[in-house]
C-alpha cells in the first residue's frame, strides 16, 4: 500500500448516524451513544414540511431548478442538450409552463435523473 493511501483523509471532531434498529434495542442503543459520549437527535421531520408554506406548490419546478444547479448548467447550455428553447426552461422552472412527458424525458436524460420526477 502507498504512503499517501496510509493517511487518514479527513478528520473528523463529530459525525452524525442515522441507524434503523429494533425497537426493543432502542434503550441499549441510547446508552451506548451516550456511552461515547455522545447524544441522540430524536426531532425529525419529513422533508417536505421543512420547506416553507408554498414553497412546493410546483414541486416539478423547483426539482428542476435544482437539478439544473445540481449539474452546473445553465438555461442555455441545457436548451442546447436537450433542444428545448431557453425560454420554456425558464418558463417551466418558473412553474409558468407545464413540462410535459416529452420534456421531462429529455431533460431527465441531460440531468441524470429519472423523468418522473418532472411529472
Amino acid at each position: 500500500m502507498s504512503e499517501v493511501m496510509k493517511k487518514r483523509l479527513i478528520e473528523k471532531e463529530s459525525c452524525i448516524i442515522h441507524a434503523n434498529i429494533p425497537a426493543s434495542k432502542w434503550d441499549d442503543a441510547i446508552k451506548a451513544v451516550q456511552k461515547l459520549g455522545g447524544y441522540v437527535i430524536e426531532e425529525s421531520v419529513p422533508w417536505r414540511e421543512a420547506f416553507p408554506p408554498g414553497y412546493l406548490e410546483n414541486e416539478p419546478a423547483v426539482l428542476l431548478k435544482g437539478a439544473r444547479a445540481r449539474e452546473e448548467l445553465t438555461q442555455e447550455r441545457l436548451s442546447a442538450m436537450t433542444k428545448i428553447p431557453r425560454r420554456h426552461i425558464s418558463e417551466m422552472e418558473n412553474g409558468k409552463r407545464p413540462i410535459g412527458k416529452e420534456n421531462a424525458r429529455k431533460l431527465a436524460e441531460a440531468l441524470k435523473t429519472n423523468y418522473r420526477v418532472f411529472l
